[in-house]
C-alpha cells in the first residue's frame, strides 16, 4: 500500500508519497516562510477594488472585484491560490472575499489525506533518501527526467510549464513511453496550470491517439488537454493552488540548499565531528537565521561549527 513519508523540518516541511516498490510518486517541500497559503481565511483592508491588504501585511490579489465595498472597508479573505515565483515578476497570492470565520491554512501534513502517514525522525534510518528524494529534487533542479528510451526536458515558464521530448526511433513507441513519464513527472512534481508537451512529429492518428491516451490514464484527474497536433505538441490544463516543485526550488536556490543542508546537519550522529563546510553563500544564510540555529540547537543539543 502506497504511504506518505513525512518530516518536519527546520524552515520547511517535506512529504513524498512512496508506492509498494518504494519509489515516490509524489514529492512535496511546504516552506515555512512562503506567505499566505490556500485556506487561509483572514481579515483584511481593501486598497483597490481588486487588491486587499491582510492585517499581517500581505497583499492578495482579488479573483474579481469587491462588489460594494468602499477603499479602506474591512473585509475577510479566503486565499485560492499562493504567491508563483517568476523572474522578475513574481504573481501575488490570489484570493476572494468571503463571510466565513477566519481560519489557518492547512499544513502540508494536514493535506496528505489520501494515504496513511509516516512521521520520519532525524535519529531513524532516512526513508526519504533511500527512495530517491535526492534524484527528485534534482530533476526538479535541473528539468532533465530521464525515461525508458529517452529524456525529458523540463522547463518552468511564466506562461506554462513545458516539456521536450528526446530519444532515438522508433518514434511512436517513444512517444507513447514519453506520454507516461510526462504524466508520472507532473504528478511527482506537482505541477498545475497550463502544461505544453512537444512529442515527436508522428504521422498517423492511431500513434497520436495512443499517445492521449497514455496520457489519460495514468495522470489524476481533474485536468482537460487538447488532441496531439500534427506537430507533436499537445496542451495539459490542471488546477493550480501553489507553485510546483522546480518553482519552489529555482525561486531560491541558496535557501533550497542551507535548508537541504540543516537536513544533513540535524541527521549527522552525536558521535560524529560537529564541523561542517558549506559554500559561503549557504553559510551566510543559515548564520542569518537565528531561529534555525535555535532549532537546531532543540534539536540536537549543539549548535554546528563552520569551517570557512
Amino acid at each position: 500500500m502506497a504511504e506518505w513519508l513525512y518530516e518536519a523540518g527546520i524552515g520547511e516541511q517535506r512529504a513524498a508519497l512512496i508506492d509498494d516498490d518504494g519509489h515516490i510518486l509524489r514529492a512535496r517541500i511546504a516552506c515555512d516562510d512562503a506567505g499566505p497559503q490556500p485556506g487561509l481565511i483572514a481579515p483584511a483592508r481593501l486598497i483597490e477594488r481588486d487588491l486587499a491588504r491582510l492585517d499581517s501585511g500581505e497583499d492578495i490579489a482579488l479573483v474579481r472585484p469587491a462588489a460594494g465595498a468602499t477603499l479602506g472597508a474591512a473585509v475577510r479573505v479566503e486565499v485560492t491560490r499562493g504567491a508563483i515565483p517568476e523572474p522578475g515578476r513574481p504573481k501575488p497570492p490570489r484570493g476572494r472575499i468571503t463571510d466565513a470565520a477566519p481560519c489557518p491554512a492547512p499544513t502540508l501534513l494536514e493535506r496528505l489525506r489520501d494515504a496513511p502517514v509516516r512521521t520520519l525522525r532525524a535519529h531513524e534510518p532516512d526513508a526519504l533518501e533511500a527512495a530517491g528524494w535526492s534524484e527528485v529534487l534534482e530533476e526538479a533542479v535541473t528539468g532533465d527526467i530521464p525515461f525508458p528510451g529517452g529524456m525529458l526536458r523540463f522547463w518552468p515558464t511564466p506562461a506554462m510549464a513545458l516539456f521536450d521530448v528526446d530519444g532515438d526511433p522508433p518514434l511512436d513507441a517513444l512517444a507513447v513511453c514519453a506520454a507516461a513519464a510526462v504524466a508520472a513527472a507532473i504528478e511527482r512534481l506537482d505541477i498545475g496550470g497550463s502544461i505544453g508537451i512537444d512529442f515527436p512529429t508522428l504521422a498517423g492518428r492511431e500513434a497520436r491517439q495512443a499517445v492521449a491516451a497514455a496520457i489519460d490514464s495514468r495522470l489524476t484527474q481533474p485536468f482537460e488537454r487538447t488532441a496531439v497536433n500534427g506537430f507533436g505538441f499537445l496542451q495539459i490544463v490542471r488546477g493550480r493552488s501553489r507553485p510546483s516543485l522546480p518553482e519552489v526550488l529555482r525561486a531560491d536556490p541558496v535557501g533550497a540548499a542551507a535548508r537541504a543542508a540543516l537536513r544533513q546537519i540535524e541527521r549527522t550522529p552525536a558521535s560524529s565531528p560537529n564541523r561542517f563546510r558549506l559554500p559561503p553563500a549557504v553559510r551566510a544564510r543559515i548564520l542569518a537565521r537565528p531561529d534555525w540555529l535555535a532549532a537546531l540547537l532543540q534539536r540536537t543539543g549543539r549548535v554546528p561549527i563552520f569551517d570557512e
